[in-house]
């Protein structure tokens, strides 16, 4: 989750997922953003309904899991909401339906591990996403504004944890990190100074054109190009992740 759009959350989930499904951990991944884009990110067509279908009933799991590339990775896709322009329904439906606990809870007891792409902010969505889930992971882009809105989105978690229990922060992602740009390494430097450093994970995720390619192409780029600098810095998410839950 983020508190603003722009920085990586996306394709972070996508690559994240990947990653892990390489490893051979089975992976399920949910996009709830009403946006949509995850569907972009993999190549994958958008009919045939997914999260909004399923959480109004009128769709079930066989229906709308989608199959990849990769043997241990699933998706479920936004659904016909990302075609409509108004998405205050869908936003009250995913607030109110019991059916995405019970989701999650079913991939879960088939042995799947569940990444959520949330929409930016902290709105409704992202509520019942984090009473639902058991970690948040936060992708930072290295520009001015992330040090403002650090401490909101920390604040935010903070109220989630004290109304859910089982829900933790992971770690923040510094991502779009330029080695090149001066304002991006103090950016980079601030937040690490800031934050206890068991928060932040040691590798930025590079801006590199082999991601947008990647994107553009409907492929996570740690298959597309894994000799890509950001390949190499969601690799090692995905192994420090795995690490932490093995």
């Amino acid at each position: 989750m983020s508190q603003k759009g722009g920085v990586g959350k996306t394709t972070t989930a996508i690559n994240l997922a990947a990653a892990l499904a390489r490893r051979g951990v089975r992976t399920l991944l949910i996009d709830i953003d009403p946006q949509g884009s995850v569907r972009f990110g993999l190549g994958l067509r958008a009919e045939g309904g997914g999260i909004a279908e399923y959480l109004e009933g009128t769709k079930e799991l066989p229906e709308i899991v989608r199959a990849t590339s990769l043997p241990f990775l699933r998706v479920l896709l936004a659904g016909g909401v990302a075609d409509s322009g108004d998405h205050v329904e869908y936003q009250q439906l995913v607030a109110t339906s019991p059916r995405l606990q019970e989701l999650f809870a079913l991939a879960v007891d088939r042995g799947y591990l569940v990444i959520v792409d949330t929409p930016p902010g902290l709105g409704p969505i992202v509520q019942a996403v984090m009473a639902a889930s058991d970690r948040v992971l936060v992708p930072l882009q290295c520009e001015p504004l992330a040090l403002q809105t650090t401490s909101q989105i920390l604040k935010g978690i903070r109220d989630a944890i004290a109304k859910h229990d089982s829900l933790r922060l992971e770690g923040i992602l510094l991502t779009l990190y330029e080695d090149d740009s001066e304002i991006c390494r103090k950016i980079a430097s601030r937040v690490r100074e800031q934050l206890p450093a068991e928060l932040i994970f040691e590798i930025p995720v590079p801006r590199t054109h082999g991601t947008v390619e990647a994107f553009a192409a409907g492929q996570p780029v740690v298959l597309r190009s894994p000799e890509d600098p950001a390949s190499a810095a969601y690799l090692s998410l995905a192994d420090a992740l795995a690490g932490r839950w093995e």
